[in-house]
């Protein structure tokens, strides 16, 4: 009887089935590859926001702004203003940057306690590839410097962007990027985000099970153009200021 009761509040306590499933490596494979199609998608849509800034001004006020303002008018006036942007894209990507952060710290401890031993050989190391390698170290990049990009053109903060103004996006990014060190932050963590998009574009296919030969070469195409692609995206920007075509 005693035994029953043990094992009936045991059932009660059984975490929901999704969590149980992250709690598996398997399970934290498919939410990394499923947070990281939307954080792709998402990388993908605000290269192409940032386009507008090519496209200068019309009627007094520059695209870009019109842009930046459009996005946080979304829903108006059926919902308040932001109330869409916040619901549907700022707190959704939120969670799947969390989750997928946390299911790469997750899975990196794992492999290195399931490998009883290190790569003997330089060969075994020169044999993995790149981007493979370097994937952790191209998301931490990737990972400061969105926190200093949300100091420098969202947040604000004065110690970063001094002459940030609210709602001035295109003078906000030409007054960052016109200062070198910045600049060559920010083309330094391109390259840092093109070799992560890569790799990351490649490997999701294999986590959601996709792995087929005849599949393979599609995948490693894919991941290349998309990442030349976004990479060349926002790197067109930073050109452009040092260029003074964007100024």
């Amino acid at each position: 009887m005693l035994n029953l009761r043990r094992a009936g509040r045991d059932r009660s306590r059984q975490a929901p089935w999704i969590v149980s499933i992250y709690r598996t490596d398997v399970g934290k494979k498919y939410a990394m590859a499923i947070s990281g199609v939307v954080l792709l998608l998402f990388v993908l849509g605000h290269m192409i926001g940032n386009l507008h800034v090519f496209e200068g001004a019309h009627g007094g006020t520059f695209r870009i702004d019109e842009y930046g303002e459009g996005l946080r008018e979304l829903g108006e006036p059926l919902f308040p203003r932001t109330l869409v942007l916040w619901a549907f894209l700022r707190i959704p990507l939120t969670i799947a940057f969390l989750i997928h952060a946390h299911a790469a710290f997750a899975l990196t401890r794992s492999n290195r306690a399931a490998r009883e031993t290190k790569y003997q050989s330089p060969r075994d190391y020169l044999a993995a590839r790149y981007a493979s390698r370097t994937m952790r170290w191209s998301g931490v990049i990737v990972l400061l410097f969105l926190a200093w990009h949300l100091a420098d053109l969202t947040i604000g903060v004065e110690a970063v962007n001094p002459e940030f103004v609210r709602g001035a996006v295109y003078d906000n990014l030409v007054s960052s990027l016109s200062r070198w060190p910045v600049w060559i932050l920010y083309v330094a963590a391109q390259v840092a985000l093109a070799f992560h998009i890569w790799h990351g574009a490649w490997s999701l296919f294999q986590s959601l099970g996709i792995n087929n030969p005849h599949f393979n070469r599609f995948r490693r195409t894919f991941a290349h153009i998309f990442a030349t692609v976004v990479v060349a995206g926002f790197l067109s920007v930073p050109v452009g200021v040092a260029l003074d075509i964007v100024s």
